[in-house]
């Protein structure tokens, strides 16, 4: 679809404002000839913050779509997984909330009936005597409001995922990653003299497969140095690998002289709902990243991205500095500060499978000289 942004006319506006009034974020009645005006562009950018999307008062694909979820609450309509046609939408996340509360593993609440919700769902039917059939109706939902919350003391599902990754070995030998490296092809990104985003994240990524694939891992990027596959299809790649962790690589600009630093990001609401090993990755690779390049910290923060959404493992964007900042540049134009990146982000792969007993400081954590790979 075309952006809709300020000055933008017709059917499609009138959509989004009609969303936007049933979310009680845009006053006044439907007009004849409805246009992006200054109110809706706010009411916009108040749904994209809250929603965990970029913050642009636009209205793209993304930002579409999730108007689109918002419409609907539990109870509005028969809910059953289709895996061709997968039902998303706010009453998706809540019926995921609601069997999580209760203690069964629907996967994360991330408003996409999929093959895990359906499981947990029929787990449910079970044990309440109804018919496990995986479909969300009438009886169902009685039976969901009727039950209080029955885990408490944190997000539900952080205790099933800690025990996961413990269970799993410290060790990377037969670990399956996979590197996104942003942008590519047509689509080169943020251009520093001759050198863009997409070629110095393509030289990351291969820094960092080197390295993982002399600690014994499985590694696969999204792309080749040209490619650039749009997000639906790099997170269906990762999909289909059965990876443990994906990372999406990127470089950021921006219009102010001031901005800098590294920051991290993982699929979270702001609610509450979120991918706990995501956030635990997010937090530990930013650290490493900081600690070993001295560049300004940014933090972790949850989003609601496609790419980290709709990926069904751990999944992490960093943006490794701005290029549109003279020291960020000097620093990310250097190959030793790239292999320096590369080395951070192992180390926090590998501090992921890692006891806490044993999970040694950060910026110190080194792979065994056998082991790393000579790539500078």
């Amino acid at each position: 679809m075309d952006v809709l942004r300020p000055g933008s006319t017709g059917p499609v506006v009138a959509e989004v404002q009609a969303v936007l009034r049933s979310l009680a974020l845009l006053d006044g009645e439907p007009v004849a000839a409805p246009e992006y005006d200054q109110a809706t562009e706010l009411a916009v950018r108040h749904f994209q913050q809250v929603r965990g999307l970029s913050v642009d008062g636009r209205v793209g694909d993304e930002t579409y779509r999730a108007l689109n979820e918002a419409r609907w609450s539990l109870g509005d309509r028969l809910l059953r997984y289709d895996p061709e046609h997968p039902a998303r939408g706010d009453d998706v996340r809540r019926l995921q909330e609601l069997l999580l509360e209760l203690g069964y593993d629907a996967g994360r609440a991330d408003g996409i009936l999929g093959a895990e919700t359906e499981s947990g769902l029929r787990s449910f039917q079970r044990d309440y005597g109804l018919t496990a059939d995986g479909t969300c109706g009438p009886a169902t939902l009685r039976a969901l409001k009727q039950l209080g919350r029955r885990v408490t003391g944190g997000r539900p599902q952080l205790l099933r995922q800690s025990a996961s990754m413990v269970e799993s070995g410290s060790h990377l030998i037969g670990r399956v990653i996979v590197i996104d490296p942003g942008h590519g092809g047509g689509d080169t990104g943020y251009t520093a003299g001759e050198t863009t985003e997409a070629d110095l994240v393509f030289d990351l990524a291969s820094r960092i497969e080197g390295r993982l694939a002399a600690a014994g891992a499985t590694v696969y990027l999204t792309r080749g140095r040209t490619g650039d596959p749009v997000v639906g299809d790099r997170t269906a790649f990762a999909n289909e690998t059965r990876a443990d962790l994906f990372l999406s690589l990127h470089m950021e600009a921006h219009g102010s002289a001031h901005a800098r630093g590294v920051a991290s990001y993982y699929y979270g609401t702001g609610s509450g709902a979120s991918s706990t090993v995501g956030e635990e990755f997010a937090n530990l690779v930013r650290r490493e990243v900081i600690a070993r390049t001295g560049m300004l910290d940014c933090g972790s923060h949850p989003k609601t991205w496609d790419i980290l959404r709709m990926t069904r493992m751990p999944a992490v964007r960093i943006d490794c500095g701005y290029l549109s900042h003279p020291v960020d540049r000097l620093l990310l134009l250097d190959a030793r500060t790239r292999s320096t990146v590369a080395q951070a982000v192992v180390a926090a792969v590998q501090r992921l499978f890692l006891p806490a007993d044993a999970d040694p400081a950060t910026g110190t954590f080194l792979l065994p000289p056998r082991l790393s790979s000579p790539t500078a």
